[in-house]
């Protein structure tokens, strides 16, 4: 009996740095996986410029087809950088994870076949994942598109400033707090488990429709970590009393230069990402497993 499949084209994305045996081992297996079951297999145009696996490429201009299912094989960073593309072309994402910790790419490799092929017949646990846009009114036009998404975090930080930086802060046009730090950190709740975690952040709940702002190194020990709503608009106002341009940066990929007296406006993005997790996956069994926490204890 042919089993009827959920996906019935499957994209294959992979970074330049994770370009490894293991990397390239784990697309061979998948491509191999794949013909076998009759699935349409395509590289990203990245991808097959890095990594010398025999597999067509598919054009992102036509990856949005119905149907279509973007494997990413690598790590958290991997994934975060396939997010940005698969919202604008509206496809799930899935992560076989060649990384470290792996909160998003959450398939083994020695559990490949098992986990990913009830996927692909349309055995899975979808999120929708929310990310952030980064906006600058100063310089660039409301027609204009934004300048980052960013699906973990945005990061305002020193740059080429040697001293702690000053901004201001704005929640739907009410001022919060003058800020003397060494930067500030923007998370989804995707996010609270990366960058802002380690700066002190509490971690959130993926399902949460809300975001944090935890202060870098403040000076004050009043500032503290600050959740608000997803869909609030949060305003940076730079201070022209730096000497020097700070930095802006979305999932430490795309990074700008800000000068004093700037303003960022940053808002929920009205695309989300389809991340897709075997069908037995637990959010808590992964915090549990990738922050060491306890287990539950018998009896």
């Amino acid at each position: 009996m042919t089993v009827k499949l959920a996906f019935q084209r499957v994209v294959l994305y992979a970074r330049q740095h994770r370009a490894n045996p293991n990397v390239s081992e784990t697309l061979q297996r998948l491509i191999d996986l794949l013909d076998a079951e009759g699935i349409q297999t395509f590289l990203d145009v990245d991808t097959a410029t890095h990594f010398e696996v025999n597999c067509p490429v598919l054009p992102r201009e036509v990856m949005g087809e119905p149907g279509t299912l973007i494997v990413v094989v690598g790590g958290d960073g991997s994934l975060l950088s396939a997010a940005r593309m698969a919202i604008h072309v509206g496809v799930p994402v899935v992560g076989i994870n060649r990384g470290h910790l792996g909160f998003l790419t959450d398939i083994s490799p020695q559990a490949l076949e098992a986990e990913l092929l009830p996927i692909l017949q349309g055995e899975y646990t979808e999120e929708k994942r929310f990310l952030l846009k980064l906006h600058r009114p100063d310089i660039q036009p409301d027609s204009m598109p934004m300048i980052g998404d960013a699906l973990n975090d945005i990061v305002l930080s020193r740059g080429s400033e040697t001293h702690l930086v000053r901004f201001d802060v704005y929640i739907n046009k009410q001022f919060v707090s003058h800020y003397r730090s060494d930067g500030l950190i923007l998370a989804t709740p995707t996010g609270s488990t990366a960058y802002a975690l380690s700066a002190g952040g509490p971690i959130m709940h993926p399902d949460l429709q809300a975001l944090v702002m935890v202060p870098m190194f403040s000076h004050s020990l009043n500032s503290r970590p600050l959740v608000v709503d997803a869909n609030a608009n949060i305003r940076l106002h730079i201070s022209e009393r730096n000497e020097n341009s700070l930095q802006i940066s979305c999932d430490g990929h795309e990074s700008h230069p800000i000068n004093p007296g700037e303003s960022l406006i940053i808002k929920k993005n009205s695309q989300s990402l389809h991340l897709l997790h075997p069908k037995d996956y637990h959010y808590y069994d992964t915090l549990r497993a990738k922050l060491g926490w306890g287990s539950k204890p018998e009896g």
